[in-house]
């Protein structure tokens, strides 16, 4: 049926290719910095103006009356592309063609123009839809077709869709069941083929812009899988005539209930005083759940390789220095690294250092407070790195680590120990 209605479709009108190039074109008077000759690149018209009858950066053309933008420039030619889609009916279908118009422009002649149709989208009264269009080509860019080929029946791709959501002419026809099912004329800055298939198909999008909720409209169409998750609950709310302000932040309420084993159907759930007092309780309940089980999971992390650390770090237990103010200790457990990652917003025990056999790992505190934490490298026998809270250096940074290479012998002595 599509092929047979895309038969003798009319070329795409001079009106519709003088619009795209008025509106989706730039329109220039081209200057030679050397000399006071404007030309103006749309109806190729030429004249003199003085620096005392230049009025800033824009000319009017006292040929066409079109106002033009001032370039200075050297270059003699300008070649310009724009998309743009055309809504019409064919046969019953509703059809969104898309066009690509170009224009050659050169000094003293007018303009050129040339349109080539690339797709075109028919949709039927359910919503279904078929593309035609211009093969596809490789090519550097996503928009390389065959412009030689015809136009023959395609499959649609990310391609074909991006270019019809581009400007519209405004001179439009619709088939009548977009009207009956709530299509106004107003897009509310959807792509016309998303809000086409959308109503059409889905009796939801129906209900929801026929009601007049266009906000509550325009967040489903472009999150659908929202809609297929609340769209009963969100019943519901209407039903006991719940105002919904803030859609998206009523939806995240809707997902967080569902994880919580909330019944979602349920107006004490769905339909809170205020919403978001009720959604950032719900947010910091999933925050601390998500905290205990993180720290479970390193618990049990720590504990499956504590045995494995002693043997290998355990000779190295009860190491300590002093300087008088700083004191430096070495860290005998799991739990220890654990707990000193977590105090100095580092990675010592995420990164799991404490199985590194070539590595031993020191706090250093003074008064008893964590100050940095030393990496010292049992090979090279020298500060690895010496890091404070979030991996910056604190003013002791020096000092600590010229007391750990003055106790460096301590270490290699119980290096020595079988």
């Amino acid at each position: 049926m599509v092929c047979k209605s895309d038969k003798g479709l009319p070329s795409i009108g001079k009106r519709a290719m003088k619009w795209a190039v008025e509106e989706l074109t730039e329109h220039y008077a081209y200057h030679n910095p050397n000399s006071l000759r404007y030309n103006c690149m749309d109806c190729g018209h030429q004249w003199n103006i003085t620096d005392s009858g230049k009025s800033g950066l824009h000319l009017v053309c006292p040929c066409c009356g079109r106002t033009l933008k001032v370039k200075n420039t050297y270059d003699r030619t300008l070649h310009q592309s724009a998309y743009f889609t055309i809504l019409t009916t064919r046969d019953g279908l509703q059809v969104l063609r898309v066009a690509l118009v170009k224009t050659e422009q050169r000094k003293g002649e007018r303009v050129r123009i040339s349109c080539r149709e690339i797709c075109r989208y028919y949709l039927d009264e359910q919503g279904r839809c078929a593309v035609i269009g211009l093969k596809r080509t490789m090519g550097p860019y996503l928009d390389c077709f065959s412009y030689y080929a015809g136009m023959e029946l395609r499959y649609d791709n990310d391609v074909y869709s991006h270019l019809s959501t581009f400007p519209l002419y405004p001179k439009a026809n619709y088939i009548p069941e977009l009207e009956r099912n709530g299509f106004t004329g107003e897009f509310y800055e959807l792509a016309p083929l998303t809000m086409f298939k959308a109503i059409l198909s889905d009796h939801r999008y129906e209900t929801l812009i026929k009601s007049g909720r266009t906000s509550h409209f325009c967040h489903f169409i472009t999150r659908p899988v929202d809609l297929d998750v609340c769209w009963d609950s969100y019943k519901t709310a209407l039903r006991n005539h719940y105002r919904i302000d803030n859609i998206g932040l009523w939806y995240d309420l809707i997902r967080m209930l569902r994880s919580q084993g909330k019944d979602i159907h349920n107006p004490h759930y769905i339909c809170p005083k205020n919403l978001q007092t009720e959604h950032d309780r719900l947010t910091r309940k999933i925050n601390e759940q998500a905290e205990r089980k993180r720290k479970e999971k390193e618990t049990a992390i720590a504990a499956k390789n504590e045995e494995k650390f002693k043997q290998m770090k355990g000779k190295f237990f009860g190491l300590s220095f002093t300087d008088g103010l700083i004191s430096i200790k070495v860290l005998e457990s799991v739990e220890e690294h654990r707990q000193e990652g977590a105090h100095m917003h580092h990675c010592v025990f995420s990164a799991s250092y404490y199985l590194n056999e070539d590595s031993l790992i020191f706090s250093a505190t003074i008064n008893g407070e964590r100050v940095e934490t030393v990496e010292f490298d049992l090979k090279q026998f020298r500060v690895a790195q010496s890091r404070g809270v979030c991996n910056k250096n604190t003013e002791y940074h020096d000092r600590i680590i010229s007391l750990m290479n003055r106790n460096a012998d301590s270490i290699r002595q119980r290096m020595k120990i079988a």
